[in-house]
């Protein structure tokens, strides 16, 4: 395995999907590669059932952050519990990450810029203007009353609702 740059990294559990998952998140963001990839050894695939020489372990950076991916089998599935968020500077930016990371997940199926992509992994593509009008409490009531409408979120009338 790569030495990580950081001490506390997420690991992923995937069914079979990991090299496949890790490669499309290193195509959506910069500063991102694949660090590793560690293939199931003899005594380990015998261990976890999986098949011997398939994908185990794959170590990856997104935008400097480091993350691992495990083939571990159907036994866990991803929820909303833990969602990753993408901080955007304007509505391109949502526009992009939104684009990307939902092509063939479900991106209908949640509220306030939270979506699922395709290996049901959940996302939060925020522009960073709505946690600068939270600081606002007048504001931050108007802005959170129109995020809790939108799925995908509309920066331009995010900020209109927070003038009032």
């Amino acid at each position: 395995m790569a030495t990580l740059s950081q001490r506390i990294s997420p690991m992923f559990w995937f069914d079979t999907q990991a090299e496949e998952a890790a490669a499309f998140y290193t195509s959506i963001f910069p500063n991102s590669r694949i660090l590793s990839t560690v293939r199931y050894s003899p005594e380990a695939s015998q261990a976890a059932g999986r098949p011997e020489g398939s994908v185990m372990v794959v170590d990856f950076q997104l935008d400097g952050q480091s993350f691992s991916a495990l083939n571990g089998g159907p036994v866990f599935r991803f929820t909303e519990a833990i969602s990753l968020v993408v901080s955007c500077r304007d509505q391109a930016e949502v526009d992009h990450y939104w684009g990307k990371l939902s092509a063939g997940g479900d991106p209908g199926a949640q509220q306030c810029g939270w979506l699922k992509d395709r290996f049901g992994v959940s996302w939060q593509v925020v522009p960073t203007i709505v946690r600068e009008l939270m600081a606002d409490p007048g504001k931050g009531r108007r802005a959170m009353a129109a995020v809790l409408k939108m799925k995908k979120l509309d920066v331009a009338e995010i900020q209109r609702a927070a003038q009032g």
